[in-house]
């Protein structure tokens, strides 16, 4: 039943994946039309980079939580279940990666810890990313939020949230818990994330620079992930390239730049996916 149910998930996941490319198409096909092939296998390059290093800072965070999992089976882990943000509902890749992580003999709730502290280390670093290359000017006001996330992220504070969900659980406490130095791997990995991201989205827009590529791509997600009723944070990740790019460019094409971005991340959270489930396969033949 458990297989049925995990191929089920893969296949709601690739059609709602399948789906994001097909009804967007026809919009899309303007801002293809102008980038060579070079720039599009370039700009995918940079995106399947970042999504190593989200992959990196989940291994880094599950390793110092007592889980650490050779590269393979983190990556078919991660990257099968990450494929859940693009069904409807917030629950679906945690409850992916859960089930998947105990056939590999991680327990569960360090599977849910790990992926829960992920998305506030990759916010807190987007936000500082945004700060430092769009300029304290415009967007000084993201400051504010920086103090709290560098709380929630000090490993004491974190192990203390942690103990206290379990305990309301009524479930035991983790035995390895969250360390600084863990922390600080993990948070460099997240800012070597960004980089990649915002070259993939240089390489879509170079007139724009990369550092003002970098911090808008990194602002566009911050405030899409905010967003958790959407999946994946479609439409409000566009809504703010667009916003961000508006003043240098034309608004049609600012539009065609962020559609262009949501088709090349689509396709590469498929192929790091298809690859990772290959590569584990393979290693358990």
């Amino acid at each position: 039943m458990r297989k049925v149910v995990r191929f089920g998930f893969l296949l709601v996941a690739l059609g709602f994946g399948v789906w994001a490319v097909a009804s967007q198409w026809d919009a899309v096909v303007a801002g293809f039309a102008r980038l060579s092939w070079p720039l599009l296998a370039a700009s995918l390059a940079g995106v399947v980079g970042a999504l190593l290093g989200a992959m990196m800072t989940w291994r880094t965070l599950l390793a110092d939580l007592g889980s650490p999992l050779p590269l393979r089976s983190a990556a078919k882990v991660f990257f099968v279940g990450q494929l859940g943000k693009y069904i409807p509902g917030a629950v679906w890749p945690v409850l992916a990666q859960m089930e998947m992580g105990r056939d590999l003999g991680v327990p569960r709730p360090r599977s849910a810890a790990a992926f829960f502290l992920t998305m506030p280390i990759q916010l807190a670093t987007g936000l500082l990313v945004t700060l430092v290359t769009l300029g304290w000017d415009r967007f000084g006001w993201l400051l504010l939020l920086v103090p709290v996330l560098l709380v929630l992220l000090e490993p004491k504070v974190i192990n203390g949230l942690i103990g206290f969900g379990l305990r309301r659980l009524k479930r035991e406490p983790l035995e390895h818990p969250l360390t600084r130095r863990g922390m600080l791997t993990a948070l460099g990995w997240a800012l070597a994330g960004w980089v990649c991201y915002g070259l993939h989205l240089y390489f879509i827009v170079p007139q724009a620079g990369l550092l003002f590529a970098i911090g808008a791509f990194a602002l566009s997600w911050c405030l899409g992930i905010m967003s958790v009723v959407v999946p994946a944070g479609a439409g409000v990740r566009e809504v703010v390239i667009v916003g961000v790019l508006s003043p240098v460019m034309p608004s049609g094409q600012a539009i065609a730049v962020a559609l262009s971005s949501r088709i090349v991340i689509v396709i590469g959270d498929l192929i790091c996916a298809g690859m990772a489930g290959i590569a584990a396969r393979r290693d358990s033949v």
